[in-house]
């Protein structure tokens, strides 16, 4: 099956809001030319909301997209021979043009009646940082087939697989959508029942993975709040026997200060006694000296 097929697809399904997403999938894969075509499309993902807007940006404003990349192009080629002074000339640069695109992302999701967290908007600027970093992922900005956020420093190799819908199709650009087109629904209205359902279903799925997420997470808190219980049991059982050693250590500490008091003053006692022998001593042999003269 030739990858263009598959993009051509793509390129109309990463074109809608999320909410049409899945049930447009789903009958371009029923409608697919072959099993294999069929197969590929119904495993394409659902773009999260970030990566929804950059493809939505891409589209919209392709010719401003263009022009920024083109420009970090040629700020990329020229970063090797700038100074320090330049490089952060250049980094304020950046962050400019990719904070003036995803204000301009966030404008795009109001005509669609969504709002762009800041959580969101941070990971629409991630993305376009991204494209003026590294031209492989300036490559998947322009595809307009994006399915999730993502980030790169021009230095790492990007996983296109993970982030592109198509990735063997590097380089398809996305189709433009102009302002004029018919708006399509707001995230929040269901066409009909069968995409309601599916939404639902969605969402149940979400819930039930999110919930095993956290109760693993709680199992994991709780083994851990259980080792250091334990570990805390056991140190406040050593500070007991270090308290209970030093108490025996300074009745210890304090007989040993009474018997060298008692010590002290029996040397002071005797060296008392040694001087008046020595006194006694001298006078003797004073007296012995005179008589024998």
């Amino acid at each position: 099956m030739p990858s263009g097929d598959l993009v051509v697809v793509a390129d109309e399904l990463y074109a809608l809001a999320p909410g049409e997403f899945t049930a447009a999938r789903d009958r371009a894969a029923r409608a697919a030319a072959d099993k294999a075509l069929s197969l590929r499309v119904k495993a394409l993902r659902k773009p999260s909301l970030a990566a929804w807007l950059v493809n939505l940006l891409v589209r919209r404003e392709a010719e401003q997209i263009d022009q920024v990349l083109t420009l970090a192009e040629s700020l990329r080629a020229a970063a090797a021979s700038l100074d320090g002074d330049e490089l952060r000339t250049l980094t304020r640069q950046r962050r400019q043009l990719t904070s003036a695109l995803t204000t301009t992302a966030g404008r795009l999701a109001r005509e669609f009646d969504v709002r762009m967290t800041p959580a969101v908007a941070d990971q629409v600027e991630g993305v376009l940082t991204a494209a003026m970093l590294d031209p492989v992922a300036a490559q998947v900005v322009r595809s307009g087939l994006v399915v999730t956020g993502f980030t790169a420093t021009g230095v790492s190799v990007l996983d296109v697989a993970a982030v592109c819908a198509v990735p063997d199709a590097l380089g398809h650009r996305a189709g433009p959508l102009s302002s004029g087109q018919p708006k399509p629904p707001a995230l929040h209205v269901v066409p009909d029942d069968a995409i309601r359902l599916e939404a639902a279903q969605e969402q149940v799925e979400a819930a039930a993975l999110e919930l095993a997420e956290v109760t693993e997470e709680l199992q994991h808190q709780r083994a851990s709040a259980e080792r250091l219980a334990a570990r805390s049991l056991q140190l406040q059982g050593e500070i007991d026997e270090l308290r209970r050693r030093l108490a025996v250590l300074e009745d210890d500490v304090d007989a040993v200060d009474e018997e060298s008091d008692a010590v002290t003053a029996a040397v002071t006692r005797a060296e008392v006694e040694v001087a008046a022998a020595e006194d006694a001593l001298v006078a003797a042999r004073a007296e012995l000296a005179r008589l024998t003269r």
